[in-house]
């Protein structure tokens, strides 16, 4: 397995592969990233990992500082998953100068995680547009764990006509269901075993949906109120449609459950999709 950490060589690297996959990651990988990598192995010859921790998509007061940055331990995880390249850039290779251009995602990026977090979602569009010119894979890899950013992502390479395809994965969880992150290593133990609670609240609302019930608001408030009874500060619990995040009407079949809560001083966020079809 190669690391490389500038764009040159990377060029060089990749000139005479015809298929790329590409795995977009802020790095301190877990099972889920890994399933990424499964995911995209069988799909091209070549598989890179990028690993870098985007200033762009964090706001003023969050974690891009303590973020945990695991460079070793990453690139020996993706060589036992049989990676071929690791892409490893520091900030000035990424952000040469200031980035004064950006993507501009649609009015999705201002719903749930971009009402919480403003800008979020433009620094995501615009940092994984450069790994994509960067790298030129046919083949990207998200996971619908960020459920929206993978919408955002979708449509900016439909948008703007990119020769990607775009492969969701499916959420990773730990036996208890709780959906795996990075972050989740903030959590002390007595929060790691409170954090279920998250799933098991979007979960309910799955199951009542499953059943008939229609009265969103109602499911949506219950849970809010029940999350934070438990000491959780919650920034939303949400049924939408899964094509664009709006809000269904009592007719629609393909919905998604997506919810983003604080647990001490970590934020959680998980979502589980709903067929009723």
């Amino acid at each position: 397995m190669d690391v490389i950490h500038s764009v040159a060589e990377l060029r060089a690297r990749l000139y005479n592969e015809r298929q790329v996959a590409l795995v977009p990651t802020m790095g301190n990988l877990h099972d889920g990233h890994i399933d990424l990598i499964q995911l995209a192995k069988p799909r091209a010859a070549c598989l890179v990992a990028s690993i870098f921790v985007n200033r762009l998509q964090f706001g003023p007061h969050e974690d891009f500082e303590r973020y945990p940055r695991t460079l070793a331990a990453d690139c020996e995880r993706l060589a036992q998953a049989g990676c071929n390249v690791v892409f490893a850039p520091d900030e000035q290779e990424v952000y040469p100068e200031p980035q004064e251009y950006t993507v501009d995602p649609s009015g999705i990026q201002n719903l749930l995680e971009g009402a919480f977090r403003p800008g979020h979602f433009r620094g995501v569009a615009t940092v994984v547009l450069k790994l994509f010119n960067m790298v030129q894979p046919q083949i990207a890899i998200f996971g619908k764990k960020d459920y929206q950013q993978y919408l955002v992502l979708r449509e900016m390479v439909k948008q703007l006509a990119l020769p990607i395809e775009i492969i969701p994965a499916e959420t990773v969880r730990a036996p208890d269901g709780l959906a795996l992150s990075s972050r989740n290593m903030y959590l002390s133990p007595l929060e790691r075993v409170e954090a279920i609670a998250l799933y098991h609240h979007i979960n309910t609302i799955r199951e009542a949906l499953q059943s008939g019930r229609r009265d969103f608001a109602a499911l949506e408030s219950q849970a809010v109120d029940a999350l934070n009874a438990r000491g959780w500060k919650t920034d939303y619990v949400a049924i939408r449609r899964q094509s664009d995040l709006m809000q269904p009407d009592a007719h629609a079949h393909a919905l998604v459950v997506l919810a983003a809560a604080r647990l001490g001083n970590t934020r959680l966020i998980d979502n589980l999709e709903v067929d009723l079809s």
